[in-house]
């Protein structure tokens, strides 16, 4: 047995199991049943108990080439019994599942970054209410945007009978906007999952728990350049946060405050472009070291990029994330797989893709 390999396997199948999706804590026992070789890549079977009077489940982990200490992703369970007479084809059965779905969600991912520049946020509001006006007029007098349909005159009735009070859409740039009012909250199980990914508002998940509805703010920028697009989100999004009764803003993962959304939205009159709103830079201790990830990348055409377990303090990590993304936006970089990258003349740290620790599909991971 190749006992590094096998205690990284070890390390991942219990991170994985203790994910908030999955079993949601680290497994009251876990051992090692066989390891097996399938297609070329070698593999783990473990079997573990959620509770230690629970009954033996199957979980697999791998696969790994020689002796590498980094797996290809396909780390799963079903939370089935432990079968040892069939655990070796119940393993495989787990495997083809999870290539599929990787397949699904790489096919997934391209036709995203194909057609980048669509944006959804969500505007948490203390009561169901929406002023349309206020909302339009905030838009024009402090962004200057305003609807710039060519053909207004013969639409306006079409439009007042399709969008009500309730709903304002807006066509501009070669792009559309719209904001639809939502009466009802968003379920609290996953608006509080996600602000508490929020470490600079230890508030958010409380606040978030108040509200009673939301707007709905999406932009199509298909005939606009993404950053554009992008730039005309958060202006939608900051106009919103002018309405009475604003909590928070579930966007990218996580719930901003809205001070601190519309201080990053006001870049934007500077000639900034707000990288802030439009990615969330997330940190977290890991097993061994710092972890810090990207959420909103994808949106403008890029990768998700992440750090794992990095001996780097917090803020670190953080910083270095950010100038990353801002590289990358900027300069309209594509980081590859088996790539390096460094700011300096000597520093060079490996890029390899492979399943998000921390956000969904894959992700860019760099050694920091």
């Amino acid at each position: 047995m190749n006992q590094n390999q096998y205690e990284s396997a070890l390390s991942d199948m219990t991170s994985w199991l203790a994910h908030p999706q999955e079993l949601g804590k680290e497994p009251a026992k876990i051992e090692l049943a066989k390891e097996f070789d399938y297609e070329e890549l070698h593999y783990y079977i473990f079997k573990y108990k959620k509770s230690s009077r629970g009954k033996w489940l199957l979980g697999v982990c791998g696969g790994y080439e020689e002796d590498s200490l980094r797996n290809c992703g396909h780390t799963f369970s079903e939370m089935e019994e432990y079968r040892e007479r069939t655990a070796e084809e119940d393993a495989v059965k787990l495997i083809e599942y999870v290539k599929s779905y990787w397949e699904e969600q790489a096919e997934q991912e391209e036709e995203k970054m194909q057609s980048p520049g669509t944006f959804v946020n969500f505007v948490l509001l203390e009561e169901s209410t929406f002023d349309k006006e206020a909302f339009l007029r905030t838009l024009k007098d402090e962004w200057q945007v305003e609807d710039d349909y060519t053909d207004k005159e013969d639409s306006e009735e079409e439009e007042e009978e399709q969008e009500g009070d309730d709903m304002a859409v807006i066509s501009y740039g070669g792009g559309f906007a719209a904001v639809s009012l939502m009466p009802g909250a968003i379920p609290e199980e996953e608006i509080v999952y996600h602000a508490e990914s929020n470490f600079r508002w230890p508030e958010a998940a409380e606040v978030s728990k108040r509200h009673k509805a939301h707007l709905l703010v999406s932009v199509l920028g298909k005939n606009m350049p993404v950053k554009e697009a992008g730039e005309l989100s958060v202006k939608v999004t900051a106009a919103c946060c002018k309405q009475k009764g604003v909590l928070g803003i579930y966007a990218n993962g996580t719930v901003y405050e809205p001070e601190y959304y519309l201080h990053f939205a006001d870049m934007i009159k500077e000639d900034i472009f707000p990288l802030f709103n439009l990615v969330w830079f997330g940190l977290y201790m890991g097993k061994n070291g710092v972890c810090g990830y990207t959420d909103g990348l994808r949106g403008l055409g890029y990768d998700e990029i992440e750090v794992i377990d990095s001996k780097q303090s917090p803020g670190d990590v953080g910083e270095f994330l950010t100038d990353v993304a801002n590289y990358v936006v900027d300069e309209e970089v594509i980081l590859q797989d088996g790539e390096t990258i460094g700011f300096t003349a000597e520093q060079k740290l490996p890029i390899s893709k492979s399943r998000g620790a921390a956000v969904e599909g894959n992700s860019l991971k760099i050694e920091f």
